[in-house]
């Protein structure tokens, strides 16, 4: 079982730009989140993650970083911080930074001296190549549309960016960069730190010489994606980190690492292996995309035996070999409740559905902000409205195709990361109570009158209301942190069951992913008579045959069985 404190927490993510205003300006600060500690630490999490807060241009949200340590000038400053994190503690809660190592901003001191002249002495913390034939070093394609090369006339010479052209990508065969960035760490440990989300770590080596991709597109499932993702000297540079400077401290510590598989995250995240706690997985996020190869925004209609079958693999083989990091939204996703939910017809029984889900997997579950309320996605009707770069790059380069705007902006509202970051809704006065008296950075979701804080907290069957139960259930039963799933009905189309078993205890879990009323059926080998209702999203009727359910639209009950 091996127990740690950050296996038995819920962690509670935070995206400062849209979580609460304090100055009125338009924008989450600290402060903001100060003044909201009471509200996290009653809704039951341990562990509250920051985005990134650094000093940035914010080309990308604070993801392309220009000082490491000091704090963009928008949130507030290091005292503003050292505030937050006394409060934090003073509750009883730990404080996760999140670190972006794979690149920084291109107006980081680093890069301006780097790109100044071939013979700087921080020319190599960099990628830099040559041209070929003309054109770019080689044909790898950014996340954000177009090449992963920049040409910098200064030198006559490229850069490499896997993201946008303002996040060069450090060089890690490089000894001083690695120096440079452990040292950093080590300050922000000093500093009472208890985990950092490492952003994009799988990306930190690429492949020697940087050879053309046969296929230059970037997803997962094809070539180019193995040339710069998980090699394996990644797992060396963050042994050598743990062993240098992590093994120190009493933290928890999470990887951003798409394009695996569980098999592969154990070597990331296995018992003996020295270097994270846990890892983001992306397959259940892939299950919307039409077809391999095609990106994001190319959609079908995800497949629930699909799912079952992600998450089964990655609950089955990390169980007392690795740790699982549990999600179903964050602010690089769509909100759940409008991607994997209804939110139209069954949002509250749909969100409720989908936390039982998240709050009785194996591993640490991860509450984006806003889900404990079910916040939908905004479907914002002009491109105006959106602020995301890899939205905007996407809808330019679409239109310059030729490609509808209708057919364009449909694709947006369903998977742009703007559906994550509007502002949180805190109660139905203007601008939903995120900021007192300026124009939010971008615009509040126009459901905010119905939808929340102030309304949920009220309503005692209201979503917030449910998580808080689930959250108390799962500090109260360890069977819900350590338990062994086990999926049964694995060819369902609608009901997604397992069971959990620790010691004595034995968890049953029921979800019914759709809105239809199919029946569930009773598992021989369990006793019925020795089942105890945990929790469920409707009021449970007097009188029902318990060995053949009929589960109502998006139903979800658990049961233990002692």
């Amino acid at each position: 079982m091996n127990p740690k404190w950050w296996k038995e927490s819920v962690v509670y993510q935070i995206y400062p730009i849209s979580f609460k205003d304090s100055n009125g300006d338009g924008i989450g600060d600290l402060r903001g989140i100060t003044s909201k500690l009471d509200y996290l630490k009653d809704l039951g999490v341990d562990v509250i993650w920051l985005c990134p807060i650094y000093k940035s241009p914010n080309h990308d949200n604070g993801y392309d970083i220009s000082d490491y340590c000091d704090i963009q000038q928008q949130f507030g400053t290091l005292e503003d911080f050292d505030r937050l994190l006394r409060e934090v503690h003073s509750r009883g809660m730990k404080l996760m930074m999140d670190l972006v190592l794979n690149h920084t901003s291109d107006e980081h001191p680093w890069f301006v001296e780097s790109r100044s002249s071939e013979d700087n002495p921080k020319r190599d913390y960099y990628i830099w190549r040559k041209g070929k034939n003309g054109g770019p070093p080689n044909n790898w394609e950014s996340y954000f549309s177009g090449s992963v090369w920049e040409h910098d006339s200064t030198t006559d010479s490229y850069y490499l960016h896997l993201y946008a052209k303002q996040q060069p990508d450090l060089n890690w065969d490089n000894p001083a960069v690695v120096d440079e960035l452990h040292n950093m760490i080590q300050w922000w440990l000093k500093k009472g730190v208890d985990g950092f989300r490492f952003d994009a770590i799988a990306h930190i080596v690429k492949a020697q010489g940087l050879p053309d991709a046969e296929n230059p597109n970037h997803l997962p499932t094809v070539r180019a994606y193995q040339l710069f993702s998980n090699l394996d000297k990644v797992h060396t540079l963050l042994q050598n980190l743990h062993d240098k400077v992590l093994y120190f401290y009493d933290i928890m510590t999470v990887g951003e690492t798409s394009g695996l598989g569980p098999h592969q995250a154990l070597d990331y995240v296995g018992d003996t292996r020295r270097e994270l706690n846990m890892v983001f997985q992306f397959e259940h996020m892939y299950l919307d995309a039409a077809s391999p190869g095609s990106g994001k925004w190319e959609i079908k209609p995800w497949n629930l035996i699909e799912l079952k079958k992600v998450m089964s693999e990655w609950q089955t083989v990390l169980h007392n070999q690795g740790w699982n990091a549990n999600y179903l939204g964050n602010h690089d996703q769509p909100r759940p409740v409008s991607r994997f939910g209804n939110d139209l017809n069954f949002r509250v029984p749909s969100a409720k559905m989908l936390a039982t889900f998240l709050l009785t997997l194996e591993g640490t579950p991860y509450i984006y902000q806003g889900e404990e309320i079910g916040m939908t996605n905004p479907s914002f009707d002009s491109i105006e409205d959106y602020r995301d770069v890899e939205t905007l790059n996407f809808y330019h380069e679409r239109r310059e195709r030729g490609v509808p705007e209708e057919e364009i902006m449909k694709a947006i509202r369903k998977k742009s990361r703007d559906n994550a970051r509007t502002p949180m809704q805190w109660d139905n006065t203007e601008h939903a109570g995120f900021t007192s008296k300026g124009q939010p950075w971008i615009n509040v979701n126009s459901n905010y009158m119905e939808i929340n804080v102030a309304a949920a907290q009220k309503d005692p069957d209201s979503i917030y209301n449910y998580y808080k139960a689930l959250i108390a259930l799962r500090k109260e039963h360890k069977v819900m942190v350590y338990g062994e799933y086990k999926l049964l009905l694995p060819l369902h189309t609608e009901i997604y069951a397992y069971t959990r078993t620790f010691e004595e205890n034995k968890l049953l879990v029921i979800l019914n992913f759709f809105d239809q009323q199919p029946v569930f059926e009773w598992p021989n080998d369990l006793n019925p008579e020795g089942a105890k209702l945990l929790i469920s999203n409707y009021k449970t009727a007097a009188e029902e045959d318990i060995l053949k359910l009929q589960l109502r639209p998006y139903e979800a009950r658990v049961y233990l069985i002692s």
